[in-house]
């Protein structure tokens, strides 16, 4: 009599697996969301009625770089989000820039720049670009009022750098 092995649940993640009523192999696919910190930036939308977030992180040496946006904010986020939005002052790091709409997308969000004070909880997947930026939409989660911009990972740190 042979013993068989039975497979882990890390292997049966990894491998592909045989179904006993079919020969057919099929895969499992697991999909892992995480929470992180990043900097509001820019909004689509109006102060008043935000539709969407554009997020950084500040680099090494202090400048404000864009690591995703936000999908549609429902209707009581967006509430929230724009009791403490402010516009930008000039000089924000991200004047003149231009934001894809999806990623590798030649579509150009029409966003407003805000004073980058916000510090927002997003869900991210683990799919994130060679640069550190997200490569799906972010689900924004809640405001982290109770964080400083300071508090907030750098980019390429975090979440962010474990692509």
């Amino acid at each position: 009599m042979t013993a068989t092995r039975q497979p882990t649940a890390t292997a049966a993640r990894r491998h592909p697996a045989r179904t006993a009523a079919s020969s057919a192999r099929t895969w499992v696919k697991i999909r892992r969301r995480d929470t992180a910190e990043a900097i509001v930036g820019a909004i689509t939308g109006t102060l008043t009625r935000p539709q969407l977030l554009v997020l950084g992180r500040n680099d090494s040496e202090g400048r404000l770089r864009p690591v995703g946006r936000t999908v549609p904010l429902r209707p009581d986020a967006a509430r929230q989000v724009a009791e403490h939005l402010a516009p930008a002052a000039p000089g924000h790091p991200w004047t003149g820039a231009r934001f894809s709409a999806t990623w590798g997308s030649r579509d150009v969000l029409d966003t407003t720049l805000v004073h980058p004070a916000l510090v927002a909880e997003v869900s991210a997947d683990r799919a994130i670009d060679h640069g550190g930026v997200y490569r799906h939409p972010l689900r924004f989660q809640r405001l982290r009022l109770d964080m400083e911009v300071e508090d907030v990972p750098g980019f390429g740190q975090g979440l962010a750098a474990a692509g």
